[in-house]
């Protein structure tokens, strides 16, 4: 739980919502991974399709986070979906940014991982070939340039729409105090 809540914090929740309700429609049903059928389906990926390992490194991992392989922001615009979740350690689950600050996608962030680690490069295509087969088996959707695009802008438009609304809430409250509260105190 964030200790600061910003208005950039409730911006980036909106905009994991939008992409939580796109990847619902792209996989035809409601997917909550905490509770029901989601629940079950994430345990499916975790302990069944990846072994209890985590997709990058491949150790074992007793308390996995869940790792959305296409971002789960507004840049990348990964949908929540079965097909775009995995198994990840604490340790793999640091993206490493680009020297322009846009985060790295999974399959360089795999190489990387693979890398520092000592890995092969049978490892490197193995986890490579795991994953893209999650992805296929579960109906991730290849998105044209043009969808994504779109996607894009509409995530774009939600967070700094939602950003606008926290920051006129708070100067109409300000408005609000300045007129009303306060001139209510000065006249008893």
């Amino acid at each position: 739980m964030a200790i600061y809540n910003t208005p950039s914090d409730a911006a980036n929740t909106a905009v994991r919502s939008f992409l939580t309700q796109l990847g619902e429609q792209y996989y035809e049903g409601k997917f909550n991974t905490g509770s029901g059928p989601g629940k079950e389906t994430w345990r499916k990926i975790r302990e069944e399709e990846f072994l209890g390992k985590c997709a990058y490194c491949d150790a074992v991992t007793v308390k996995p986070t869940i790792e959305h392989l296409v971002m789960f922001n507004r840049e990348q615009c990964g949908l929540h979906h079965p097909g775009n979740i995995a198994p990840c350690c604490n340790g793999c689950n640091k993206r490493l940014r680009t020297e322009t600050k846009q985060y790295t996608d999974w399959d360089t962030h795999l190489a990387m991982v693979v890398e520092n680690n000592g890995g092969s490069i049978s490892d490197l295509n193995f986890r490579k070939k795991r994953i893209k087969e999650h992805m296929g088996k579960w109906g991730y959707p290849k998105l044209t340039t043009d969808e994504l695009n779109a996607i894009r802008a509409l995530a774009n438009s939600l967070y700094a729409g939602v950003q606008a609304e926290v920051n006129k809430s708070v100067s109409l409250f300000q408005e609000l105090d300045r007129t009303l509260i306060q001139g209510r105190g000065s006249k008893a």
